[in-house]
């Protein structure tokens, strides 16, 4: 009997393939995932905050689809900057800056060590699940060769694609009418993200907004 150990880690991901930016399900579904900014909510007037929290109803109204907001929490990776602060304090020729660099340093890291600094990226999930035509096979299409075959998933894939493609474009008009700036990831950045999902304790380059 096989053991779950043995067990590939790919049989329990639902995920076939990441094909031009987008997510094929292994039951044929796709998935398009887009990247928003944060919002400084708490610094805004009364009236714009309820003019966004208006805005934003309208956009969630609006839908005739689901979306999935997921959000990513990890704990800030300080030491690049610290790094980066070792080398500028190495630079100074100043003895007063190379003192208030160096306690600043100190202070950095201990504030840190006392404190979890997280940091929080923000998808948005667009689904799209073609429709399956069910029934029995017809004896025509099993005498079709690979290459047809292969023509017919390339083209119910880009007409897949379109669809969903144009649920993406409806969210991020939504969310950029309610201030947030938004970016659909591509294949690589989707693969880093699920890398960090199943590899919480590696550190690595984050996702940016451009």
């Amino acid at each position: 009997m096989k053991s779950p150990e043995s067990n590939a880690t790919q049989e329990f991901v639902p995920i076939k393939e990441i094909r031009d930016g987008i997510i094929v399900l292994k039951d044929g579904g796709m998935r398009a995932i887009i990247m928003a900014s944060s919002l400084n909510f708490a610094l805004k007037s009364a009236d714009e905050q309820n003019a966004i929290v208006l805005q934003f109803q309208n956009f969630l109204n609006s839908l005739d689809f689901s979306v999935q907001f997921f959000i990513q929490s990890k704990k800030l990776d300080i030491r690049p900057y610290i790094a980066l602060l070792e080398d500028k304090y190495k630079e100074q020729v100043n003895e007063l800056m190379k003192i208030q660099t160096r306690e600043y340093i100190e202070f950095i890291r201990t504030f840190t060590e006392q404190q979890s600094i997280m940091s929080k990226s923000f998808f948005v999930v667009i689904p799209y699940s073609p429709s399956i035509v069910s029934g029995k096979s017809n004896p025509i299409s099993k005498m079709l060769n690979r290459n047809q075959t292969e023509a017919t998933a390339t083209t119910n894939f880009e007409e897949s694609r379109s669809q969903l493609e144009q649920r993406v474009s409806v969210v991020e008009q939504g969310l950029v009418r309610c201030g947030i700036k938004v970016v659909p990831l591509g294949t690589e950045e989707i693969v880093e993200l699920f890398y960090k999902i199943f590899n919480p304790g590696e550190t690595d380059k984050p996702i940016h907004l451009n």
